[in-house]
């Protein structure tokens, strides 16, 4: 039953963004593509507030988790080497949602303190007038990131370790628990903080480990191009057509850029950038490393290595990715992943539990400071459960949540387009006068 709702969410949930992306697209006259203005919004910063790089990081912190070493593999064991193009497809097609859900943040952040908060749930109150369906959103995406995102990166973690070290799931829960205490105590500062050290570190580095081992394979990752294209539109691809790789191509895409489902928006909403458009068009970035450059790399890490001889139950993905970094580099290669995964899902916890807490205070606006300790003892208390839980019934809860986000989502940023269209067309008049 619950595979049905599934397929059935995400075949309306594609509509929608694939819809949306190439609407916006088309208004934007390509927005994914002006590499040059993106690199523009790295500016600014404010003694004591959250720069827009440092939104970037959280945003990237977020998407960049498992579904980059886990999901890919997922995406290739359920729906075949195709997928892998629908992924890169979808993200780009999709990405002007990402910006615009950012600028709309931006647009309708509110003040906290020193600070700023905001995203879907704010924008979809004060901008659309209908706060029964910015509840419904809140609603989702604490269940989304506090009960399935954070649960299965602690998951993730908790089965590569057991792997290699042979420790018990729960002690490592536990450990994480502990560390996500100490840092999200600090508030959304401290989480800033920490995402602004920790993505740029872990992603280099796995991106250096990834080149290495493409570069050694090279001729074979050439070839393995063609297949990605051939098997996306090959319709009797593992018995099930190329529907069905479309859709799991565009799931794990979805997954791991996030655009369209309106998450990128809060990180956006915390910076202290008064420019709606170049807060967006930065987002777009982060989008774009992860989903084309983490992802791809993973990919063509598990496509290089004999993957296919694996026989697996409850199948999580990483033990696919696994299997191919010890491949590729032998006792170092399951080092490297074990580290990758710890940074990985750790970065996108912290930065999950700031969603949660988010829309957490959009919902109860006269909150108090234990209401918000409750929320974080509940993380913990979450994080420890997910590292012992069943892998495959995470995933298709999270993929339902997911469905549901983009749907609303998609519906406030179309119903808000001319919002969209009068900040694009005063930032282009602004751009021509400085020229």
């Amino acid at each position: 039953m619950i595979e049905i709702v599934n397929k059935l969410l995400w075949g309306i949930a594609t509509i929608f963004l694939i819809g949306s992306g190439l609407y916006f697209t088309w208004k934007t006259h390509f927005v994914q593509f002006k590499f040059r203005e993106m690199v523009r919004g790295f500016k600014g910063k404010k003694e004591g507030s959250i720069s827009p790089f440092q939104s970037l990081m959280m945003a990237t912190a977020a998407r960049i988790g498992v579904g980059s070493l886990a999901g890919v593999a997922l995406a290739i064991h359920m729906g075949g080497v195709g997928s892998i193009f629908w992924l890169w497809i979808s993200s780009i097609i999709t990405a002007p949602n990402g910006f615009v859900e950012s600028c709309l943040g931006v647009i309708y952040r509110e003040k906290d303190g020193k600070y700023y908060k905001g995203g879907p749930a704010y924008y979809i109150d004060k901008g659309l007038g209908n706060k029964r369906l910015a509840r419904t959103y809140a609603v989702l995406i604490i269940i989304a990131y506090i009960f399935g995102f954070l649960t299965i990166q602690s998951n993730t973690i908790a089965k590569s370790l057991t792997t290699k070290m042979d420790i018990p799931p729960l002690f490592i829960g536990i450990i994480i628990a502990i560390i996500t205490a100490s840092i999200i105590v600090r508030g959304v500062k401290g989480i800033a903080d920490a995402t602004g050290k920790l993505v740029p570190i872990m992603g280099v580095g796995y991106l250096a480990v990834g080149l290495v081992i493409i570069f050694k394979n090279f001729p074979l990752v050439i070839s393995l191009l063609g297949t990605i294209v051939k098997e996306a539109f090959n319709f009797k691809s593992l018995g099930v057509g190329v529907i069905t790789s479309a859709l799991i191509g565009i799931q794990r895409g979805v997954f791991s850029s996030e655009a369209g489902l309106g998450s990128g928006a809060i990180a956006s909403a915390t910076s202290d950038s008064n420019n709606p458009i170049g807060q967006g068009l930065l987002q777009i970035l982060g989008i774009y490393f992860t989903s084309l450059v983490i992802c791809t790399t993973t990919a063509f890490i598990i496509l290089t290595s004999n993957y296919q001889n694996l026989i697996l139950e409850d199948v999580n993905g990483i033990e696919i990715t696994q299997y191919a970094l010890q491949y590729h580099l032998g006792n170092i290669g399951e080092w490297i992943l074990m580290i990758s995964i710890v940074l990985f899902a750790f970065s996108t916890v912290i930065t999950g539990y700031y969603y949660g807490e988010s829309n957490f205070q959009y919902l109860y606006p006269k909150y108090k400071p234990r209401h918000l300790l409750y929320l974080k003892i509940l993380t913990i208390i979450l994080l420890i459960i997910g590292s012992v839980i069943a892998s495959q019934f995470l995933w298709q809860l999270i993929d339902i949540f997911v469905a549901l986000m983009a749907i609303i989502n998609i519906y406030a940023i179309m119903s808000m387009r001319k919002d969209l269209h009068y900040e694009w067309n005063t930032y282009k008049i602004s751009k021509h006068r400085k020229t």
